[in-house]
């Protein structure tokens, strides 16, 4: 595990895990139905905070494999995914055959491609950590929501990553580099940590109000299948889900 610090390093930030998510784009495709941390703990906290979705527009923000998609359209949504990964975006596509507009995006940059007011909920699992400044992308959710639209989103818990990163000063926004176990070995993955703060700030400055934000404990499935990381993590939060309105 090793800090980059970012007021120090100068990253161009389209680049943080592109090439570890084109790496594992097959064993995520895979994994992601059961993988605990998703299917236990993360999803049931997230999809918890969803309102109704039938007849509502969705946008996928950092889709991945498509399974979001796959439960929006379920559950009788029109959804649109996006995510910066070429074999994440063929993953999607794959298991959507076709339900749902796939569209390699990055989030770095401007959704221009997208009306506004057009979507009435932009979810966004477990991907905003990958991305260094928050307010053009708050800005841009914003921008492509209906008035009375939602924004529902995870990311990791700043006290998580503080403690085991053993980071110097959890008030900086710093690259965190760690390793992540697969089937076909080691991936190195890059990400963000920042306080609490600077999740909150650039979610208000965009012209949303917060309604809800969850710490999440896992599931009883969770518990069956790894009851020590089970007991870990209802002492020590690992995700943070938040739900978001538009201001009037």
């Amino acid at each position: 595990m090793h800090i980059h610090r970012e007021h120090d390093v100068n990253i161009h930030k389209a680049s943080v895990s592109f090439d570890s998510y084109e790496q594992m784009a097959g064993y995520y495709s895979d994994e992601v139905d059961t993988k605990p941390f998703n299917a236990y703990y993360e999803r049931p906290a997230t999809l918890s905070l969803l309102p109704n979705v039938r007849g509502r527009k969705v946008l996928d923000a950092g889709c991945a494999a498509g399974w979001y998609s796959q439960w929006l359209i379920g559950h009788g949504a029109d959804v649109v995914a996006v995510d910066f990964s070429p074999n994440m975006i063929a993953m999607a596509k794959k298991r959507l055959g076709g339900k749902a507009a796939v569209i390699r995006a990055d989030l770095n940059e401007p959704l221009s491609f997208l009306a506004g007011k057009s979507f009435d909920i932009v979810l966004s699992s477990l991907t905003l950590h990958y991305i260094r400044d928050w307010q053009p992308v708050m800005n841009e959710f914003a921008r492509i929501l209906k008035p009375a639209g939602h924004l529902i989103f995870s990311v990791h818990h700043p006290f998580m990553e503080f403690t085991y990163f053993n980071c110097e000063n959890y008030f900086v926004t710093e690259l965190l580099d760690d390793e992540w176990e697969t089937n076909r070995g080691k991936v190195k993955v890059q990400f963000y940590r920042r306080p609490l703060a600077q999740i909150i700030a650039p979610v208000i400055s965009a012209g949303f109000r917060i309604e809800t934000l969850l710490e999440p404990t896992p599931t009883e499935k969770f518990r069956e299948l790894h009851p020590q990381v089970f007991e870990k993590l209802t002492r020590r939060p690992h995700f943070l889900v938040l739900r978001a309105g538009l201001s009037e």
